[in-house]
């Protein structure tokens, strides 16, 4: 067999003999490459393919209508909606929640854009945190807010708490938490319209671990690594910071996104579940972190399937939703999604029942809508 040295001396020569290249030149086209040298792979670059013969489930269509509760503004003109309608029309997606977090002229905009198709989408508005730094402020958020509801708006979302800190050299914002005061208004007056608020709160545990050979998700926590400084608040205060809100406002209908980012400890979810009627959660863009422990969560989906709502927030196409089926629905083992999720976990069907995955995908959304 030939190595590696003697391709790179065969190489050599040709440059320099003409002849020599001419002659040798299609043993070179067939000789291997050398594979990749172990220690100069880049975990980044890790790209594992499952190795065992196993089941494989082809999921094309949900098992039941979903509606999506959680996707955003993904598109701009008529010709790409249409291209949204025609995914979801062939993967089973009945109704998409487009979380604008949008306001005034904006949301006015897009609501004239996404009305047009009927009940495909639903949009839900922000809140106007114009002068959120000065007295006064609340009033106008709120005539704001009810503005949008007459033209349309179903909800608000996604309102973002993630927590982390404001660079030096923009001190002079605020970081915004949950459970400001100032935000008792608009927060009390969902709860007078009747309509839903979806709440970002924190990132992730990894997000805020050391960046290291120790942090289990690595590879996605680097990208989006949480540092407590420059008033950055942990992970454990912005929960206690939601729940302080969740305890404020019992009238307020709240949707956790992202399991309220608690997937390495979903039992601080449960916990929450078992205090706050109001409270439910979505399920969006986590599936990579709970695939890979399936057992787990299937027992706590199931045991909370009434608060629990479909989501994506992975943008649109056929394939992101395939995927999403195929974990909700299956009991497949042992496969791969580093391209989506980004993770070098491998995932596991979650193999929910019938019961669980109707509520998940459709009924627990429209009850929702309908308060």
């Amino acid at each position: 067999m030939i190595t590696a040295s003697a391709i790179t001396f065969l190489r050599n020569i040709c440059e320099k003999i003409p002849v020599i290249s001419a002659m040798i030149g299609l043993f070179l086209i067939a000789a291997p490459s050398p594979g990749q040298k172990v220690d100069d792979i880049k975990l980044k670059n890790y790209r594992p393919r499952s190795i065992y013969n196993i089941p494989v489930t082809n999921i094309t269509k949900a098992k039941y209508p979903v509606i999506d509760m959680h996707t955003h503004v993904y598109s701009r003109n008529d010709r790409e909606i249409l291209q949204w309608i025609k995914a979801m029309d062939a993967c089973g997606i009945e109704k998409s929640i487009v979380l604008t977090g949008a306001t005034g002229v904006r949301f006015d905009t897009l609501m004239k854009m996404y009305s047009k198709y009927g009940d495909r989408f639903e949009l839900w508005c922000g809140f106007d945190y114009s002068g959120y730094d000065k007295p006064g402020y609340g009033p106008e958020a709120v005539k704001e807010l009810e503005r949008c509801v007459r033209n349309g708006a179903k909800g608000v979302g996604e309102i973002m708490f993630k927590g982390k800190g404001i660079p030096v050299t923009a001190r002079n914002k605020i970081i915004m938490l949950p459970d400001d005061p100032r935000m008792d208004p608009l927060f009390e007056k969902c709860a007078d319209l009747r309509i839903p608020v979806n709440l970002h709160i924190s990132e992730d545990k990894w997000m805020y671990e050391k960046m290291d050979s120790t942090n289990d998700g690595l590879m996605n926590a680097s990208d989006w690594e949480v540092k407590i400084e420059n008033g950055a608040k942990t992970h454990e205060e912005m929960i206690d910071r939601f729940e302080n809100t969740l305890k404020r406002h019992p009238r307020t209908t709240f949707i956790a996104a992202h399991l309220v980012n608690c997937c390495a400890d979903l039992s601080v979810l449960g916990r929450f579940f078992n205090k706050y009627p109001n409270l439910y959660a979505d399920i969006s863009a986590r599936y990579g972190e709970i695939a890979p422990i399936p057992k787990f969560v299937h027992d706590f989906i199931e045991k909370y399937q009434d608060r629990i709502v479909y989501g994506t927030d992975m943008d649109f196409n056929e394939r992101i939703y395939r995927v999403t089926f195929r974990i909700l629905e299956t009991a497949d083992e042992h496969f791969y999604e580093t391209d989506l999720f980004n993770y070098h976990w491998p995932l596991y069907g979650l193999y929910l029942s019938d019961e669980t995955l109707n509520k998940l995908y459709h009924g627990n959304a429209e009850r929702l809508l309908m308060k």
